[in-house]
């Protein structure tokens, strides 16, 4: 299997917005990164599988991705 790190990073911005908004520290969105790299998964999706934020902060995680990062 391919361990390749083909996600990107999250933004300086997104890591800002979690922080401030989710309140989330530096050792679970590091966390968060880790694992979205091993699985080619989602960043967003893998905050939420871990448990760290709720089906609601991930809708408006969503929203802000979609307002400020043009994906």
């Amino acid at each position: 299997m391919n361990n390749t790190n083909n996600q990107s990073l999250p933004s300086k911005n997104l890591l800002i917005f979690l922080k401030e908004e989710f309140s989330l520290n530096d050792q679970a969105i590091t966390l968060a990164i880790k694992h979205s790299n091993l699985e080619s998964a989602p960043f967003p999706i893998v905050l939420w599988n871990f448990g760290l934020i709720t089906i609601e902060q991930y809708q408006v995680l969503l929203d802000w991705i979609i307002d400020n990062e043009y994906i």
